[in-house]
């Protein structure tokens, strides 16, 4: 990313500093007390910086007794608070990030359609959903253009709504990016030369663009701010078009330069699976839309698209709910393989196909203790509801870090 299109930040100030707003920005409304313990700050230090971010309109107190309702963030698994040390009598407060002070817009980009959402600085959607189609014209060019289209919408809806101009625009695609900016490889779109698309967007918007692998940036989002908050380490699977992982410590990615090449996709999961098309048996593609198509097409004995095993799943027809069953076996075992070697403490699973999960989840945790040892403890798993615009909001969540740190 070059420095003209580089995420600004919102404030200037020490690594603690920042530290301290991030803090708060996961795990607020937060007590200061328990923030000076979770950082390893002296109480003196952290009301200096608490000071200085109250002054630049970053984070602001609100009275213990109004936090209810508010979104609250689960402390890291690894602390413990102490019994607070502040003065008894004294009023109590909480520390929270002034969430409309900053907006920003983020964009999914995928085969079909491309998604976008306004968010505030706490990520919570303050836009309507916006989508434009992708058809035959998969080129920058044009994705770019409707990018600046939606763009342009979001930040009419956050003007309506009486709401800071976007601050940044984040961008998500399925494939492989460097520095924040450049996409190498996106398989979906068919774009197998590097192509600037941070550099694109910044442009056709006059707003700072970054630019992110988006399974990476559905795990930040759920490190900041969804169910990954205050874990300390799990892991994100995805099923749909294709077959997605990333593994986050700490509330980060791990960082591996080839993690966004889809190396789970080919991951042994049933050895009498089919093949797929690089003619392995049983790899985890027979997870993916194409795969369970055709192999509902061979149970029926007629050509049916994903769409119709669907429907058929969802009406409860018997060979569709065999397939189900042997679906979500195979994804417990890819689940269940994960758990062994990353040995995450918690396992998301989402995509546009994870709803299969929901359909059958004893056949998943049937998976998933066939790869287990018998004495371990069950792998905990969510499976979460899918929606493009949350993906778009993921996007925005990658910015919002960047943005305070």
């Amino acid at each position: 990313m070059s420095d003209a299109n580089a995420i600004p930040q919102w404030f200037t100030g020490s690594e603690h500093t920042h530290r301290v707003a991030a803090a708060v920005a996961q795990y607020g409304p937060i007590a200061r007390t328990t923030l000076a313990q979770m950082l390893g700050l002296s109480q003196g230090a952290l009301s200096r910086i608490t000071s200085d971010l109250i002054y630049a309109g970053v984070i602001e107190e609100v009275p213990a007794n109004a936090v209810a309702g508010m979104r609250t963030g689960k402390l890291p698994e690894r602390f413990t608070p102490r019994e607070s040390t502040e003065r008894r009598g004294r009023p109590q407060t909480s520390l929270v990030l002034c969430a409309n002070a900053r907006t920003f817009v983020g964009v999914k980009v995928h085969g079909t359609s491309i998604v976008s959402a306004a968010v505030n600085a706490h990520g919570e959607v303050v836009s309507g959903r916006h989508e434009l189609p992708i058809g035959e014209d998969q080129s920058p060019e044009y994705v770019t253009g409707a990018i600046a289209q939606l763009v342009s919408a979001c930040a009419n809806d956050v003007a309506a709504a009486g709401l800071a101009a976007p601050s940044a625009v984040g961008v998500a695609v399925g494939g492989h990016v460097i520095d924040d900016s450049i996409v190498t490889f996106a398989p979906f779109l068919h774009w197998e030369d590097s192509t600037d698309l941070g550099a694109m967007v910044g442009a056709a918007t006059g707003l700072p663009c970054g630019v992110f692998n988006d399974i990476d940036s559905l795990l930040v989002d759920a490190s900041w701010f969804g169910p990954g908050v205050g874990l300390d380490m799990f892991a994100v699977v995805t099923i749909g078009v294709g077959v997605g992982y990333s593994l986050a410590v700490h509330g980060e990615p791990v960082r591996y330069p080839d993690k966004s090449y889809g190396l789970v996709g080919h991951v042994l999961i049933d050895p009498e699976g089919p093949r797929c098309t690089r003619g392995h048996i049983g790899c985890s593609q027979c997870l993916t839309d194409d795969s369970i198509a055709e192999q509902y097409s061979a149970i029926v004995g007629r050509p049916v698209t994903f769409e119709d095993f669907a429907a058929d799943a969802r009406a409860h027809i018997p060979q569709a709910t065999q397939l189900v069953k042997r679906t979500c076996f195979r994804l417990g075992a890819l689940v269940a393989t994960v758990a062994n070697i990353a040995m995450p403490g918690h396992v998301m699973i989402a995509g546009e196909s994870a709803f299969l999960a929901k359909l059958s989840t004893d056949s998943l945790r049937d998976g998933i203790r066939y790869y287990r040892h018998s004495q371990t403890q069950p792998v905990k798993f969510t499976i979460m509801n899918h929606d493009w615009q949350l993906w778009a909001k993921a996007a925005a969540s990658r910015v919002i870090v960047k943005h305070i740190g």
